[in-house]
């Protein structure tokens, strides 16, 4: 008998016992979950259903959208505070209650990885640097603080938490994981998602399953064995099912050969038939109609709707109200048997009863008000981010006494103050320059910004150096014959086309495009002029060729010598073509970058000298899609660390970032080496703590950090090799493995 039948049952037996003086069914707050929904079902149009079967960010401003007939949830844009987030929700839930047919309430929706995605959200440390702590207990509360203020605002789920498991750290999305071991995120899971659903708040573990594929890249396809799922994959989210949560993602990748969101092994025969699964699946953003122009495994895309919901998926995710057209056309035409919808249409219909929807829709701004942000939360984010701390290197430096005559801080990430990925705009973000400055009195500390992170020695020209644009021509070809099939102005070219091509019309991985117009010099003169691009390309200034690279190649820079005269024009031509996709090209020059970073690094160095103890606060670039092919710090941040280094100075070096970092051309010459995440609202207090020894570090890595990116990937846990690990020119053990960690006190584990 299916669950839904069984409730249909249940259903029969207890609307029986509702009089004809009371409401409807399924508005009889005493009745079982099971029955109202089975009630309310049964009186839905098909168009109904349909509604309660897509989820979308957006709010009711739409015109071209029919919201009459319902919605299953909203990512409602944020407001400026809680209390005035509360009351847009509550206002865009009213319409959905009293403004529809049946009134059935939606579910607003938002992502909290480590912290609502709001203003006015307490951020706490990214997920790795929670996992860090390796304290099930801190990440509850955390977990609990994050709930509530989630729920006093009206929204009743969370995209959360990222349950995948960070086997290659060179993946730009390791930092909202758990790390990579297995019994480690399953017990960080079983935490957040319980703390979660207490609140009744549906936490959503994603992405089911696998999310990192071959050399640590976002989505790319997975194709492992059974039992590689069932030990190494499949536990935390069977530990999120287990802990309560009412909802599952797919992922964007395919999983042996079948896209996640259309795998029925995933969906049907593991989710519902062996785990029992009783909640909803949603798709990850856009990720239905990914079958058909990314794994092109399905026709179109109503086909690749039916199939997904064929195979077990509920609630279809995308980015906007109006791309619902082909997901109802696949609906409206009966590709879809009413049975499969109408058991989707249950399975959200019992979460939204389950949630208390129905009877107790609305938010509460004044408990927003107090709750988000308090103090007690910003106390608990300190707390973690204390936890989170990973000391991984100490000569005897550290702990820095607070009677030093001066500090220098150096480097852009002492005073960001970052949050990391999926992050709110924070509270009040302590940088750890503030940090520093709280503990020495701000007369003590000499800081100075150093190169950044940013590693070009180009910029892209600027609009501004472009006039009123650049006339762009956009052919469906690679070779500009017939008429172009887009003209447009362009303010400047810096394009990715990762996802798309240029414009309608244009094939995703077939086109050439011709840029022409002026360019004029700024205040100073320029030395070099060229292209950063993939696939072929050619520049012409005033006419003449500079610049000749039309020949299918990987994506590369190339910059000629010139001289222009500051203010001056000169006419100018490119042409570029693509046969791939991933069309990838910019316009740029050599303005004075490289010059003005070695000036950066030259200044460091100055108040270095001036200083007692030099602490470099050094970080990565990564998150959704910025998957790295080098672990390196970015930029010239190694010049900086060995510049500084040379004053003689000690050197502390505090590293700001959520995967793993390279270290073998610095680590021996600093001092030591603290690993501090993203440590959120209070990180820079948090640090400060550690560094001047109000606190002893006590986090431990829950990842592996290589030596050099050649040994990845690596992990503790791998099964044993049937010979050696090692390499001709390196060893095939870590730099720091996982589970290290220093502290200030000197130990050793015995029987």
């Amino acid at each position: 008998m299916s669950r839904c039948t069984f409730a249909l049952l249940l259903a029969l037996t207890a609307i029986r016992t509702v009089s004809a003086q009371d409401t409807l069914p399924y508005r009889t707050p005493r009745l079982p979950a099971e029955a109202r929904a089975v009630d309310l079902l049964g009186r839905m149009t098909l168009e109904e259903k349909f509604w309660q079967l897509y989820m979308t960010p957006g709010d009711l401003s739409d015109t071209l959208v029919d919201h009459s007939h319902g919605a299953f949830g909203l990512q409602v844009p944020a407001a400026a505070s809680a209390s005035a987030d509360a009351r847009r929700i509550d206002s865009i839930q009213r319409y959905f209650v009293t403004h529809t047919r049946l009134g059935i309430p939606i579910i607003p929706f938002e992502e909290a990885v480590h912290g609502l995605v709001r203003p006015g959200a307490t951020v706490f440390p990214a997920a790795i640097g929670l996992a860090a702590t390796w304290d099930t207990g801190l990440v509850s509360r955390v977990a609990t603080a994050i709930a509530g203020e989630t729920r006093s605002r009206g929204i009743r789920q969370v995209l959360s938490p990222v349950v995948n498991l960070a086997d290659d750290v060179r993946w730009g999305r390791v930092e909202e994981t758990y790390g990579e071991d297995p019994w480690l995120a399953t017990a960080m899971t079983r935490a957040y998602v319980r703390a979660f659903e207490q609140l009744d708040v549906i936490a959503t573990p994603k992405h089911f399953v696998a999310n990192v594929g071959a050399g640590g890249r976002d989505s790319y396809p997975i194709d492992v064995s059974r039992r590689r799922l069932e030990e190494y994959f499949f536990p935390p989210f069977r530990a999120a099912i287990s802990a309560g949560a009412q909802s599952v993602m797919t992922a964007y990748n395919s999983v042996n050969g079948v896209p996640a969101t259309q795998n029925r092994f995933l969906l049907a025969d593991v989710l519902r038939k062996e785990w029992k699964f009783g909640g909803f699946v949603i798709s990850d953003a856009a990720a239905t109609g990914g079958a058909v122009v990314l794994h092109q495994t399905e026709p179109d895309t109503p086909t690749a709707a039916a199939d997904a919901w064929a195979a077990g998926l509920d609630v279809v995710f995308q980015s906007s109200w109006p791309q619902y057209r082909p997901y109802w056309d696949a609906v409206r035409r009966g590709l879809v048997p009413a049975s499969v919808i109408d058991s989707a249409v249950f399975r959200v219909l019992e979460a939204k009863f389950r949630l208390g929807l129905f009877d107790s829709p609305y938010g509460n701004a004044d408990s927003a008000s107090a709750n988000n942000g308090s103090d007690e939360h910003l106390a608990l984010a300190r707390r973690a981010a204390q936890e989170s701390l990973v000391l991984l290197k100490n000569s005897g430096v550290l702990p820095l006494s607070d009677t030093l005559p001066s500090v220098a801080v150096i480097g852009e990430d002492a005073r960001e103050a970052r949050l990391g990925g999926y992050s709110g705009p924070g509270v009040r973000r302590v940088s750890i320059l503030d940090g520093i400055s709280a503990v020495l009195g701000a007369d003590r500390v000499k800081f100075a910004p150093g190169p950044g992170r940013d590693s070009a020695a180009f910029s892209v020209v600027p609009a501004s150096a472009l006039g009123n644009g650049l006339r762009g021509e956009y052919f469906a070809n690679i070779h500009f014959t017939g008429t172009p099939v887009l003209t447009r102005t362009d303010s400047m070219v810096d394009f990715h086309w990762t996802l798309s091509s240029p414009g309608r019309g244009i094939p995703l991985g077939w086109y050439s495009a011709r840029w022409t117009g002026t360019l004029t010099s700024g205040s100073s003169n320029i030395h070099r002029l060229g292209v950063s691009g993939s696939d072929g390309y050619r520049l012409y200034l005033d006419g003449r060729l500079l610049i000749d690279n039309w020949a299918r190649r990987s994506s590369g820079t190339r910059l000629a010598d010139v001289d222009l005269a500051p203010g001056t024009s000169h006419s100018i031509r490119l042409e570029y073509f693509e046969t791939v996709g991933n069309g990838l090209v910019r316009l740029v020059w050599d303005d004075g970058a490289a010059e003005r970073k070695h000036a950066a690094v030259d200044e460091a160095v100055r108040v270095a000298r001036e200083s007692d103890v030099v602490v470099v606060v050094a970080g990565v670039e990564e998150g959704e899609f910025r998957d790295r092919a080098r672990l390196s710090l970015p930029g010239y941040q190694e010049q900086l660390i060995k510049a500084v280094a040379a004053t003689g100075r000690p050197v502390v070096v505090v590293l700001i970032g959520g995967s793993a970092i390279t270290m073998s051309r610095w680590l021996d010459e600093a001092d030591a080496v603290l690993d501090a995440w993203y440590p959120g609202d209070e990180g820079g207090a948090a640090v400060a703590d550690a560094l001047f020894g109000r606190i002893g570090p006590a986090g431990r890595l829950p990842i592996t950090f290589p030596i050099e990116e050649g040994q990845l990937p690596l992990t503790y846990n791998h099964a044993p090799t049937g010979r050696g690990d090692d390499y001709v020119d390196l060893t095939g053990q870590p730099l720091f493995p996982f589970g290290y960690g220093l502290s200030y006190t000197t130990f050793e584990y015995r029987d």
